[in-house]
């Protein structure tokens, strides 16, 4: 009984944090531009793309747009963040 309820516990931890991470959307249409994150070092495209949602959750926007990734080995990328 207690491991069900510390399970449940944690379960519903993780689905309200990823509740509340920004999402990369194609177009800003309706939205306003807060700002600018960038990120670095990143091996794959789907990590960049998951650290730059974190930056951009963290200055408190609801999405974000991929602007630019260079790299060959690591990746940069570059992404505008609205509310």
């Amino acid at each position: 009984m207690k491991t069900l309820l510390i399970t449940t516990l944690v379960m519903g931890f993780f689905s309200v944090n990823t509740a509340s991470v920004a999402q990369e959307i194609n177009h800003a249409d309706g939205k306003q531009k807060i700002g600018v994150v960038s990120a670095s070092n990143a091996y794959t495209l789907d990590e960049l793309s998951d650290v730059l949602s974190r930056k951009a959750d963290g200055e408190g926007a609801t999405s974000f747009k991929i602007l630019s990734t260079t790299g060959n080995n690591r990746l940069h990328g570059v992404a505008e963040i609205y509310k």
